[in-house]
């Protein structure tokens, strides 16, 4: 919550991350603030107190909440894929492609999706009744657990899931790799040396949060119901819900200096206005 926290707040009050790239990384920390919220609290709830049980009505929004943010994370990165392969292969037109205009657009497209996609899940997964022993062996309500103890048939539901996680993760992921190929064959046609090794570790830091993300949530919702288990599906869970939020800003900090530069002025300015106000 802190780097994350820091993270927004410095793209969004530093003039120097004035850039496309910043512009969506903080969009991308303030989703990972809310994948943590909307997971992390109950689970410490639960940790404590010997009462694990859920409301309908709770269970209910926290499933969407985690389908809108994991729906528009997923859109975002390939935006971010495309703004990299734009400022690597087109930088003479980088400012006209992606102007700020089109960054608010881009932005806009990932959360709406995001929130018109969740009512869609969201229906998938409670449009049966249930009537069973409703025990979720999950540290938090998701779609695949809460789906199999619905009383009716799940296959419906769990095949439209599936279509949706083949456009939501497979689309964007199409878009990630024609992004990065072409950037590949971009700098090793005429970048130097240098400029390789600048381009390769600025693409880096993205490509391991696309696949920290991208390969849980395959497994987690495009996997056959057969494979689905506790013991298979806490990891994956855990993984794109709150490893990848932790990891995020520690993949994008400590591998790019500019926002070492700004945490560090960042840092500076509130040690100065509490030193003043003492």
């Amino acid at each position: 919550m802190a780097m994350n926290g820091l993270i927004i707040f410095i793209t969004w009050t530093d003039p120097r991350l004035n850039s496309p790239m910043y512009f969506f990384l903080g969009h991308l920390s303030f989703l990972d603030v809310c994948f943590i919220t909307t997971t992390i609290p109950q689970m410490l709830i639960h940790l404590v107190v010997k009462n694990h049980s859920v409301s309908f009505v709770s269970c209910l929004t926290q499933m969407y909440l985690v389908f809108c943010v994991g729906v528009a994370e997923c859109i975002l990165l390939a935006f971010m894929a495309y703004d990299r392969y734009v400022a690597i292969c087109h930088p003479l037109s980088y400012a006209q492609i992606m102007s700020r205009q089109v960054c608010v657009k881009l932005v806009s497209t990932a959360w709406l999706f995001g929130l018109i996609n969740g009512i869609f899940l969201e229906y998938m997964s409670f449009r049966n009744p249930f009537c069973r022993d409703n025990h979720i062996e999950n540290f938090f309500c998701e779609a695949p657990i809460v789906i199999a103890l619905s009383c009716g048939d799940p296959q419906f539901s769990l095949r439209m899931i599936f279509a949706d996680a083949i456009l939501v993760l497979l689309s964007p992921m199409v878009l990630i790799v024609i992004s990065y190929a072409r950037i590949l064959s971009s700098i090793l046609g005429r970048a130097s040396c240098s400029g390789r090794g600048k381009t390769f570790s600025t693409c880096a830091s993205h490509l391991t949060v696309v696949l920290l993300l991208y390969t849980s949530a395959m497994f987690s919702y495009m996997n056959p119901r057969s494979t689905h288990g506790p013991d298979k599906d806490k990891p994956f869970s855990l993984l794109y819900t709150i490893i990848t939020p932790m990891c995020n800003p520690i993949i994008y900090s400590f591998r790019n200096k500019e926002m070492l530069g700004a945490m560090v002025r960042a840092l500076g300015r509130i040690s100065l206005a509490q030193d003043e106000s003492v």
